[in-house]
């Protein structure tokens, strides 16, 4: 359920106060994971012929206009368009759950704000040079005014999601002129979880997390109490006090704040 925090950016999003939304959380999966996994141990083994030096083992590149680097990015569009149709489908199973219950002329009238990846790396022209701009838990922020926004937005700026957790707010922010100056224009995808999936099960069943969120109004359908218990929402950092570095950093501003009524988790 939406609350409007500015209107005007709201409107160009297509958002509606008290208006039901659906935010989508899904990627490429086992397929992108497989992707990067294979490509850091082929840019592993051929750092040293490019001399190329890291300040961490956690790292891994290769030039762009190497055959690794070609390779890469190639495997990494694929996952990504993947992604991309997953997404779609979900999409459209939303489309058809809404004409099923609500009738055909409502599904009708749904809209996409805005489809945006996570984890990706993209070619983008930052202080006047052409950059391949990695973004991993992270997404675009670009603001008013960028080119590579559609139209329908440029005026205000890109839609960006900071989603918080299955039992907390989730927000939609435009992007800010303070992103290109400070972080290519980037921000965080996500408040960020602040414990792993191991911790968050020691702390409480999946059964416990249902009724706890049962509690709140907030009806879940997931066939494994396991994977719910992993999503807890005392296992993410708090999303508001997230926003509000967002905002401080000029990185984006609110536009709408969510608050969830059902949660479905494959």
């Amino acid at each position: 359920m939406a609350k409007v925090l500015d209107p005007g950016a709201a409107e160009a999003f297509g958002l509606g106060e008290e208006q039901v939304t659906v935010l989508i959380h899904s990627g490429s999966r086992g397929f992108g994971h497989q992707v990067c996994s294979d490509y850091v141990r082929t840019m592993d083994a051929v750092q040293a012929r490019y001399h190329i030096s890291l300040p961490d083992r956690e790292l891994a590149c290769a030039p762009l206009s190497s055959p690794e680097g070609r390779r890469y990015l190639a495997a990494m569009a694929c996952a990504a368009n993947f992604a991309w149709g997953n997404r779609a489908v979900l999409a459209h199973r939303v489309r058809e759950s809404v004409a099923r219950i609500l009738g055909p002329g409502i599904a009708e009238g749904t809209r996409q704000v805005y489809d945006v990846a996570h984890n990706v790396a993209k070619l983008e022209t930052h202080g006047g040079r052409t950059l391949c701009v990695h973004r991993k838990g992270a997404t675009r922020a670009f603001p008013a005014g960028s080119l590579e926004i559609p139209g329908a937005f440029r005026e205000v700026g890109q839609p960006v999601f900071i989603p918080g957790s299955m039992g907390t707010s989730s927000f939609v922010l435009m992007g800010l002129p303070g992103a290109m100056a400070r972080s290519f224009g980037t921000t965080c995808h996500g408040a960020g979880r602040r414990m792993s999936r191991t911790g968050a099960r020691k702390k409480i069943t999946g059964a416990e997390l249902r009724h706890q969120l049962q509690a709140q109004g907030i009806v879940v359908r997931c066939p494994s109490n396991r994977g719910l218990a992993e999503e807890a929402p005392f296992a993410y950092k708090d999303v508001e006090r997230v926003v509000a570095v967002v905002e401080r950093a000029g990185l984006a501003g609110r536009v709408a704040q969510l608050v969830p009524l059902g949660v479905v988790k494959g």
